[in-house]
């Protein structure tokens, strides 16, 4: 079976550049095929590298991995297939890299990228300025600051956002391309008689407004409830064998062009799993799925 191209990389339709500042395509790190390995030749689960379109709730392209590769230099590759210009991009902690922020730059976006242990220096250094600053109650510079509160089924969630363009002291400032503020994000989440708390950081090119930093790191992760959880839940991606040639990957990108299409027709109102039974069912249903007529 010979290998497919993305059908999302030349779509006029779903790549389309979006100027809004709320426009948010999400890279995700990697997201494996599980049952597409082999153990009889040897052939591990394929990984795929995926962008996501919040704003529009679509896969805008994605990418395999290659096997002696991994998904930093997939990430790359994947936004050379997007129009990003005027668009925010978040991608997962292991994406925060110096040259993937120089290539989000360099097509006109934005970035805002978490800060863990694969940039431990620079998350160590913003994560002491913050905690200093929140001894002095943010007194020695300018924060812009938000909060809010949601009460959802029994559950009690917090999230409090300080972000700053004070940065002048930071070191590695011109080693991260358009670096314009830093942020702090708590998170409180109460359910009964039980708290967790999480606290993360990000740097951003963003202008140091908490509102919209606090919404953008929240929306990224909305593609684990949006794509990956019904294309477990509708398509039973983590259940399929499919592992011959190229076939893991040629379903994984038909799997994403087929959830796109459901969701942009919008007149029957059932489920995913619904508009799938339907379409295989009604040949009407099918060809307005497939032509939008």
């Amino acid at each position: 079976m010979p290998a497919l191209s993305s059908p999302f990389s030349n779509s006029s339709d779903t790549v389309n550049r979006q100027k809004s500042p709320n426009s948010q395509p999400r890279v995700r790190a990697s997201t494996t095929v599980r049952r597409s390995h082999d153990k009889g030749k040897e052939k591990s689960a394929i990984h795929m590298v995926s962008a996501w379109a919040n704003s529009a709730g679509l896969t805008l392209g994605q990418v395999k991995t290659n096997e002696k590769s991994n998904e930093i230099t997939a990430i790359p590759e994947l936004l050379n297939l997007l129009e990003i210009e005027g668009c925010i991009v978040t991608i997962d902690a292991m994406g925060t890299q110096k040259a993937i922020a120089q290539k989000i730059t360099e097509k006109r976006a934005d970035y805002l990228l978490a800060l863990k242990g694969n940039q431990e220096t620079l998350k160590d250094d913003v994560e002491l300025y913050f905690q200093d600053a929140e001894e002095r109650d943010f007194q020695d510079a300018q924060f812009d600051y938000c909060k809010s509160v949601e009460k959802d089924h029994g559950r009690i969630e917090i999230r409090e956002c300080w972000v700053t363009d004070d940065i002048n002291w930071l070191s590695m400032k011109e080693q991260w391309a358009g670096l314009r503020s830093i942020s702090m994000i708590k998170r409180q989440r109460i359910i009964g008689e039980e708290t967790s708390c999480e606290t993360c950081f990000h740097i951003t090119t963003l202008k140091p407004l908490a509102e919209l930093i606090a919404q953008t790191a929240r929306k990224h992760w909305g593609i684990e409830n949006s794509l990956h959880w019904v294309l477990d839940v509708a398509f039973r991606e983590d259940e399929c064998r499919k592992r011959k040639e190229h076939s893991a990957e040629n379903f994984a990108i038909l799997r994403h062009l087929t959830l796109n299409l459901l969701k942009k027709e919008t007149t029957c109102k059932r489920s995913i799993a619904g508009k799938r039974l339907l379409a295989g069912w009604d040949t009407g249903y099918l060809e307005k799925v497939l032509f939008g007529v």
